[in-house]
């Protein structure tokens, strides 16, 4: 039976002001109601297989977990990277926990955040594929290219070994115009994917043999790794010191086992705003549109609203994209320049670049709703059964409002409910959590004032949860 492993790191910034550091865009739903991460998992239900194995960043784990949870969807495990070590090592992790269970399955490599359109073409490319990696067969998926892509690396297929696969002859990297349009024109090129299927042994034994030292890192981070619930976190040291290298350059390329099965499933890596725009249904005025927006004399465009009506008037070809904390306004030719902006901010140690307004935690979430030099107001949520961590600070006192539920509070060495309406004061220095012992989302409004109201004046005294 097939293993699906789904790769949900990375932090890319080509999708800012939505996709940011710690809410990438694998964890967004940007084509459909669904977040990425779960149209990934939805479009496997077509097959026979295992529960997915998820390889994420550490700081994403409760983000892949919660969207799991609402999306009812199981899973063989998710393994914790602590630092990204590219594809090679990911993907060795996952065989060695496949290989742990005392089997050998068909490994099915996939990306949490690429569009696929045609589920079916996607489905039959994948019961082609795995007659191939029965036979021991390294298997990619080579994405039948539709127009002269400079973007993406390309797949030369080789001598055919059916209708369905062919040996692949060569990886190539990403062209000049003019030689991507000679490839297209040949027929012999695909765009590289980067999904495969082969058994989880054979691609452990390529590995071993073309670059053993990512394997042998892997191995011993893997051996000393920890079970926490259902997430696998590895030995930080060990994986540390495993090579930084992609699976292509490390086994693919190198492998005498190398084939590649074409796949014309209307298949996009979303690497940009403009490419966002082509896979979006749109308006008799070729617009994509996605939450609270009017137009008018508008063409061509993209247009995202997150938190407040966007208006438009007579604009062409133009992306805009407003979250609660920033707005994006740029031409779609010029959309790869984003990560100039990024950059930026980045560079002005501002947040926009790392998160979003609204912060997601294990025990749910806070929002920023004010701020000013000696206040900042939140609107805190904490889900049934949850609590944060218990802190204090010495900068800052703290006044909650409960506005929805029943809070259990924690307040020195006091103990008592807040319902609906009624509210407490935090001193500086006060120890203090907030539990929700009810049934229903807890709903507050958290009111800090202080000459200092950064978030690293906290000092946590248990290990429970994660404080904010």
């Amino acid at each position: 039976m097939l293993l699906p492993v789904i790769m949900a790191g990375g932090s890319g910034s080509r999708l800012w002001p939505l996709s940011r550091t710690l809410y990438p865009k694998q964890f967004l739903a940007l084509t459909s109601n669904a977040t990425m991460l779960q149209e990934t998992v939805k479009r496997l239900d077509g097959i026979e297989h295992q529960a997915p194995l998820f390889i994420c960043n550490e700081e994403h784990r409760f983000i892949v977990a919660e969207q799991l949870r609402k999306g009812g969807m199981d899973n063989s495990g998710i393994i914790l990277e602590p630092v990204g070590r590219n594809t090679a090592p990911a993907i060795a992790l996952a065989a060695l926990k496949a290989l742990a269970n005392n089997e050998d399955p068909l490994l099915l490599v996939l990306a949490a955040d690429h569009v696929i359109q045609n589920t079916d073409a996607f489905l039959s490319s994948v019961q082609h594929a795995k007659a191939e990696a029965e036979k021991g067969k390294l298997v990619t998926f080579g994405i039948v290219p539709t127009v002269p892509e400079t973007g993406y690396g390309y797949i030369r297929r080789g001598n055919a070994l059916n209708s369905d696969a062919y040996c692949v002859d060569a990886f190539v990297e990403k062209p000049q115009l003019i030689t991507a349009e000679a490839y297209v024109a040949s027929g012999e090129y695909y765009w590289n994917s980067g999904m495969f299927l082969f058994k989880a042994s054979h691609y452990l034994a390529e590995l071993e043999k073309f670059a053993p030292e990512i394997l042998h890192a892997c191995q011993i981070s893997m051996s000393e790794s920890k079970i926490d619930l259902d997430f696998i976190r590895l030995d930080k040291e060990s994986f540390m010191s495993c090579p930084d290298d992609s699976v292509d350059y490390a086994v693919m390329e190198k492998t005498k086992d190398a084939v590649v099965v074409p796949m014309d499933a209307n298949w996009s890596d979303v690497g940009s705003w403009s490419a966002l725009w082509e896979v979006n249904d749109k308006d008799a005025a070729g617009n994509a549109m996605r939450g609270d927006v009017l137009v008018e004399n508008t063409t061509n465009s993209y247009i995202y609203s997150q938190d407040k009506l966007v208006a438009t008037v007579g604009v062409d070809d133009l992306v805009i994209v407003e979250t609660k904390d920033a707005v994006l306004v740029a031409h779609k030719d010029k959309v790869q320049d984003v990560k100039g902006i990024v950059d930026q901010l980045k560079k002005a140690n501002r947040y926009e670049y790392l998160q979003h307004r609204e912060v997601y935690r294990p025990w749910g979430t806070h929002d920023e709703i004010a701020e000013g030099d000696r206040f900042h107001v939140k609107h805190v949520m904490v889900k049934p059964g949850e609590r944060t961590a218990t802190q204090l600070h010495y900068h800052r006192a703290e006044h909650w409002v409960v506005v929805k539920g029943t809070a259990k509070v924690i307040n020195g060495d006091k103990s008592y409910l807040l319902t609906e309406n009624e509210s407490t004061y935090i001193p500086i220095g006060s120890p203090h959590s907030i539990e929700n012992p009810g049934q229903i989302p807890l709903e507050l409004i958290e009111v800090r004032s202080g000459a200092y109201l950064s978030e690293d004046d906290v000092v946590r005294l248990e290990d429970y949860g994660v404080g904010y």
